[in-house]
Formats: C-alpha cells, sequence, structure tokens
C-alpha cells in the first residue's frame, strides 16, 4: 500500500513539476495517432487529432515567439520553427499529400521534447539548490537560564547560545565556546574528511556534527550564513548570462531576420528563375527554415557554463556566473595578496632561541606566565604555542603592558621582561652580542624577534611569523608550469617580510608597503599589459583590487564579508589549490564551447548544402537539426565529469 501510495505521489510530482514533458508526451501520442490515422485512410481523424497536437505540442514555441515578435519586434528560432510546422501543414492540405502533416507534428514534437529537456534540466537545479536549503534544520536549541529551548532558525539572534547534540546538524554559523567535536563539512566546503573542531573555531551552516556536543555563540545573522550565500551564488548564476551567451543571443535575432528573408526568398525566387514547381520550392524553403536555425549554436555555449559552474560548486569553487568561469579561463596574469592568502594570516612561534644553560621549555614557561594574559597577537601565538607542547603553566602577577613596546611580569620573586631589543635595552638589561647577530638574522628571514629577560639578564629570543601555507609553493609552481605569464604578490607588509615570503615561494614581483588604492594601481597596469588579470584576496583592503581585476577570488574560509560579495569567485575553502581547478576548469569550458560552436555551424551548412540538392526531407532535417541541438547540449555536459 505505501509504495502504491509512494508511487502516486512520484506520477503527481512529475505532472506537476514537469509540465513540458507532459505536453511533450502527449504531442508525441497524437502525432503516432495522426501517422496510424494516415496509413488506415482514416483522414478525418487524422485532421481531428494532429491540430491538438499541432496545439499542445506547440504552445510554449508560440508563446514565446509571439511574445518576442511583439513586445521586442524581433524573430527568434522558436517562432520561426512554429511557421516552418505550420507551412508543412499547410502545404500539405494544398497537395493532398497529408503525410506533410506528420514532418510538421515531428517538427513540433521534437522542439517541444527539446524544450521539456531544458526545463527539466532546470528544475533539476531548482532542486539542488532545495537541497542546499534542506541541509540546514528549521529549528535550533537555545541555551537561556540554564534551560533548553526550540526555537526557528530565523528567530536566533547575535549572541545567542546553541546546543548541537552528536548527529545533528549546524544550524547556523556560530564559534564553539564549549566542547570537542569532528564535522562533516563536505557538503558546505567540499572537504572529503571529516575536520576536529574545538573552542574558537568556527562551524558552519549544514555541517554534520559527529559524536561531540557542542555548545556555539551565534555571532552573525542566520541570512548570512555561508551556505546562505552559496544559495545566492548559485541562484545567481543560473540568470546571468555571460558575454559569450548575450552576444549569441544578440546574433540569434540578426540571424533568425536573415533566415526568415532567405526562406521567403527561397520561396519565390526559383521557381522564376530555375524552374522549381511550387510545391517542391516551398517545401524546400520550409526545410531550410528548419535547418537554418540556430538552435545547435544557441546550445553550444550555456550547458558548458552551466555544467562548469556545477562542477566548481562540487569542488568548493563558487562561481558567481557564467562569465567568471569564461574569463578565469584566459588569464595571462595573476596577482595575490600575501597575509591571509599566500600565509595562513595567523602568527606561530617558529624559532626558540635560549642562552647557553637555559632550555626551551623553561625559556617557554617564563614567557607563556607573563604572555598567557595578553590581548596581543605575538603572546597569543606564544600560549597557544605553549599549550600545543604541553608546558607547565606557572602564574605571573603584576602584569603590566606598555603597548608597542613590550611587557612584564612578576614569577616568584623574578622580574620577567619580554619585548623588542630597544626596549630591553632601556631597562639596562645586559644583552649577548650572539643574540643581537641571531635576531638579526632572524629579522631579514621577516620573522618578529622578542627578547625575554630576567631581571637583569637576557635568556633568549622567541620569533614569530605568519607561516606559508603549505600548498602555496605547489600553486605558485604549477601555475608557471600552466603558462601563467606573470605572478604577482601585493602586500602592505615591510618590504623585508615580502621578500622573504616570495623567496621561500619563487614569487619574482613584490609590491610591498602598499595601501589599498596602491593595489588597485598595480592591478590596473598589469590589466595593461596582460591579456586577463586574476586577483586573490581576503581583507577589506583587497576589494578594490578584487573589483577591477578581470576575475577577483576570494578566500572564503577566513575572507571578510565585503571581499567575497566583491569577489566574482569564491573558494569555499583556504585552499589555494582549487585556483589552479578553477582555471582547468574555465579552460576546459572554453575549448568545448569553441568545439560546440564549430560543430553547429558545420552541421548547419551540411544540412543546407543537402537541402539544396534535395537530399532530405523534413523529418531528416528535423532529426538533423535536433540531433545537433543534443549532440552540443550533451558535449557541453562532459564538464559534470571534471
Amino acid at each position: 500500500m505505501n509504495q502504491r501510495s509512494n508511487s502516486l505521489v512520484s506520477v503527481r510530482d512529475f505532472f506537476q513539476h514537469y509540465p513540458e514533458a507532459i505536453a511533450a508526451i502527449v504531442c508525441a501520442i497524437l502525432v503516432f495517432m495522426g501517422w496510424v490515422c494516415l496509413q488506415f485512410g482514416w483522414v478525418g481523424f487524422a485532421f481531428l487529432v494532429l491540430p491538438i497536437a499541432y496545439v499542445i505540442g506547440g504552445y510554449e514555441s508560440a508563446k514565446d515567439g509571439l511574445t518576442t515578435l511583439l513586445k521586442e519586434k524581433q524573430f527568434d528560432v522558436d517562432l520561426l520553427m512554429i511557421v516552418a510546422a505550420l507551412g508543412a501543414a499547410i502545404l500539405g492540405v494544398w497537395k493532398k499529400d497529408y503525410f506533410l502533416m506528420i514532418d510538421g507534428g515531428i517538427l513540433i514534437l521534437i522542439f517541444a521534447i527539446s524544450g521539456a529537456l531544458e526545463s527539466i534540466a532546470m528544475q533539476q537545479t531548482e532542486r539542488n539548490i532545495h537541497k542546499l536549503m534542506e541541509l540546514t534544520p528549521d529549528t535550533a536549541t537555545v541555551i537561556e537560564d540554564q534551560k533548553e529551548q526550540k526555537i526557528p532558525i530565523n528567530k536566533l539572534k547575535i549572541g545567542d547560545i546553541i546546543l548541537v547534540k552528536p548527529g545533528e546538524r549546524i544550524p547556523t554559523d556560530a564559534v564553539i565556546i564549549s566542547g570537542n567535536s569532528t564535522l562533516n563539512q563536505a557538503p558546505i566546503t567540499g572537504e572529503s574528511i571529516p575536520v576536529d573542531k574545538t573552542v574558537g573555531d568556527e562551524v558552519f551552516a549544514g555541517t554534520l556534527n559527529g559524536n561531540g556536543a557542542l555548545q556555539l555563540k551565534v555571532h552573525q545573522p542566520p541570512e548570512s550564513s555561508l551556505i546562505q550565500r552559496v544559495i545566492q551564488l548559485v541562484e545567481q548564476a543560473q540568470t546571468d548570462a555571460p558575454p559569450s551567451q548575450q552576444w549569441m543571443e544578440k546574433f540569434e535575432r540578426s540571424y533568425a531576420k536573415i533566415i526568415v528573408l532567405m526562406g521567403l526568398a527561397l520561396g519565390i525566387l526559383p521557381p522564376l528563375f530555375l524552374g522549381w514547381d511550387w510545391e517542391t520550392t516551398i517545401y524546400r524553403a520550409l526545410i531550410f527554415l528548419v535547418v537554418a536555425s540556430p538552435c545547435a549554436l544557441m546550445a553550444s555555449i550555456m550547458p558548458a557554463l552551466l555544467s562548469g559552474i556545477a562542477t566548481g560548486a562540487r569542488h568548493g569553487i563558487l562561481f558567481k556566473n557564467g562569465a567568471q568561469l569564461e574569463k578565469i579561463g584566459r588569464i595571462k596574469a595573476i596577482a595575490f595578496d600575501k597575509t591571509g592568502t599566500l600565509t595562513t594570516g595567523k602568527l606561530t612561534v617558529v624559532d626558540i632561541i635560549p642562552v647557553t644553560g637555559i632550555l626551551e621549555s623553561e625559556l617557554l614557561q617564563l614567557a607563556v606566565a607573563v604572555e598567557s594574559v595578553s590581548e596581543h597577537p605575538i603572546g597569543q601565538a606564544i600560549a597557544k604555542f605553549a599549550l600545543a607542547k604541553n608546558i607547565p603553566r606557572i602564574t605571573a602577577v603584576n602584569v603590566a603592558t606598555q603597548i608597542g613596546e613590550g611587557i612584564i611580569g612578576k614569577v616568584d620573586d623574578d622580574q620577567i621582561f619580554i619585548g623588542k631589543l630597544e626596549w630591553i635595552d632601556q631597562h639596562n638589561i645586559e644583552v649577548n652580542p650572539e643574540l643581537i647577530e641571531i635576531s638579526d638574522h632572524l629579522e631579514t628571514d621577516g620573522k618578529t624577534v622578542v627578547w625575554i629577560a630576567k631581571n637583569q639578564q637576557t635568556l633568549g629570543l622567541i620569533a614569530v611569523a605568519d607561516t606559508v601555507r603549505l600548498e602555496a609553493k605547489t600553486l605558485i609552481k604549477n601555475l608557471k608550469k600552466f603558462g601563467i605569464e606573470q605572478v604577482v604578490m601585493l602586500t602592505g607588509d615591510h618590504q623585508r617580510t615580502a621578500d622573504s615570503v616570495a623567496k621561500q615561494l619563487n614569487i619574482d614581483l613584490v609590491y610591498a608597503n602598499l595601501l589599498p588604492e596602491d593595489k588597485l594601481t598595480i592591478v590596473r597596469q598589469l590589466k595593461t599589459r596582460y591579456q586577463g588579470v586574476a586577483m586573490v584576496g581576503d581583507g577589506i583592503n583587497d576589494a578594490p583590487a578584487l573589483a577591477l581585476a578581470d576575475v577577483g577570488i576570494a578566500m572564503g574560509g577566513a575572507g571578510n564579508d565585503v571581499a567575497l560579495e566583491t569577489a566574482d569567485i569564491v573558494l569555499m575553502t583556504d585552499q589555494l589549490g582549487k585556483i589552479l581547478k578553477a582555471i582547468k576548469l574555465g579552460r576546459r569550458a572554453n575549448r568545448i564551447i569553441k568545439q560546440n560552436i564549430a560543430f553547429a555551424l558545420s552541421f548547419i551548412v551540411i544540412l543546407l548544402i543537402s537541402n539544396f540538392f534535395g537530399s532530405i526531407n523534413m523529418p531528416i532535417g528535423v532529426i538533423g537539426h535536433e540531433g545537433s541541438t543534443v549532440l552540443v547540449t550533451l558535449s557541453g555536459l562532459r564538464l559534470l565529469k571534471s
């Protein structure tokens, strides 16, 4: 009983969601019935069912074609097909060759099938969007006054505390304030391996919680969550036509006018100058209208681009529209912001240099005792490093920060100083000359050095740095191999630090000490030298350059909202390797589009020549025309396997 009920629901859903497909099925049945009637000589029945087939199968095309004609004073492919089908039917009645009505019916049927397939594809995309929406639960468990209460997602406010139990989905983007767990982020970021999350980490709406209970704090409105931005981008990508498609649509209008005029000429001139009979002439003119229409040309572009967009989304690369997929495949130069893009954007302890007689663990223990109460990024980096190394904690008292200089605290009866060399000197602390030389070397490498002293004696150095992303060097190397002519690094950081990072990554062209407007100027200069320029960044200061570049690419994981809104492409995770994947996808899309256009034009020419010499009839012309359209559509779908 349940199976039959489910089947009925499925059939009802099909009828409800795919009316074009139903119209095509009914049209096919009626055309077949008309053909059977003519086979048995039942002309009256054929005259009854075939007009109904024409109306049901051709209604959508006729409506679209007439709307374009009346509102925009333009011919389009839909109107051409209807004229050709009606012309075949009228010619059949005139010649009493009623099987020509079947030819017209087949033309309408194949066009109806084509429209139904397009509708199904669009419905499928919409269903995929709805699936994205379904990833987030409708309610969230909020903790208030030590009580749990379920409320709708849209009622959540910034600052609310949410409880997420094992196996539940994260209801909105938030930050973990208690607990740790492993989250499956594959639906959102494309990461195939579950990710460990703990206190302080951000989690995304729609990701699946593992075996740990989490308490989260809402830090942004639910409608601003990453998954909602994904949905908006996918919807936008569906509606925005790329330049090539816009050009093709303009070409279609002009082309359709030419085809109509040539069709009229072919229907009138041959009997006057070539001695053709009127029936053959009109029939050939109608076939000409069919085979010369640019359906295959129109289908050469968007299926490939939409497939590329879908494939990109599957790999965690969001293209805001098809234009960006085209453009990324043509870039010759790419500029990277440094901090947060080529580097992690987070300070990490990279060197610990104690003086003779002091252990690294002792130096680190004293440093973290004082720095653990500091809000400064260097202090937080030292505290995090010590925690990871399981350094025993000791307590410092009377901690005082001198902004821009250093920090002082008391451990037992000893005064601990942590700060710049100049500041250490001001306190008349003895400085080891060897440490000065080491410090200079570390700073030359782009590292930030802090000195640690106890009372009047220097104990050692700790160097911190914004570390280069592990995949950055591989990416730069592969970009050069892949034919990118210029890789540039742009940063507001000091020249010495910038040069150090560039040296590690083998980047030849570096611009440092830049303000946002400086980055804009450099991108503008690059655009004058190279055919296509991409800019990769993650911060507010990158937004102007992202907007000016031919393709702006934002880091979605750590990216600022302004950068994400401005960019043309968003990487869902901070995996730089996705950039090369996007370029490859763009190049393949452009290659497939060129192949499709060449194939479509070649097929049109072959059909036109065959029609001129009388080698094809209407059904063969229809099958050739629509077949080429289906083939280029399927060709575009090859990108789904990338």
